[in-house]
């Protein structure tokens, strides 16, 4: 649902968040309180990323939140960055609580050292003969919220952050 109805929701006593939260939004004292994976409870007037959030708003994936607020939220066990990345060089996919799309996923390509055939796009741009022999090094590749792939690379916000998780 569009935030309008999300906010409808949270005027009326109930609890909100995004598909891929663990955490959610409910109206508390005339402001919507933002309780968090971590255990934290935050005032949406103090977000500390606006953009983030005012991104969040504009989310037309709002549901309502079917957790009991008096139940503490399941803790989900997050790490760095060069944790995540040893775990997806382990054959494990990675992502970040903090992304907005849902089921992105980062895998790491152990690549083609041996090389492989090159195809008919890769002989194009690279102006090489199809078939010749291709060899690739290893590389990060993610799964995007449309079901594609694309070869990624960290951002300075992804290198920093400790909110990487395991996922499927």
């Amino acid at each position: 649902m569009k935030f309008a109805e999300a906010l409808e929701v949270l005027k009326s006593g109930g609890a909100v968040r995004l598909s891929h939260w663990t955490g959610y939004w409910k109206m508390e004292d005339e402001t919507i309180m933002m309780h968090c994976r971590d255990g934290s409870i935050l005032d949406i007037r103090e977000t500390e990323d606006v953009f983030y959030t005012l991104q969040n708003i504009a989310s037309e994936e709002w549901e309502i939140c079917e957790l009991d607020p008096d139940v503490p939220l399941p803790l989900i066990p997050t790490m760095r960055f060069g944790e995540a990345l040893r775990k997806a060089k382990a054959g494990l996919l990675i992502a970040r609580l903090g992304w907005n799309g849902k089921g992105m996923a980062v895998a790491y390509q152990p690549g083609y050292p041996e090389g492989i055939p090159c195809n008919k796009n890769t002989s194009k741009t690279w102006h090489i003969p199809e078939g010749t022999l291709f060899k690739c090094r290893p590389y990060l590749q993610m799964r995007c919220t449309d079901g594609t792939y694309q070869m990624w690379l960290a951002s300075q916000s992804d290198i920093l952050a400790d909110d990487w998780i395991i996922t499927e």
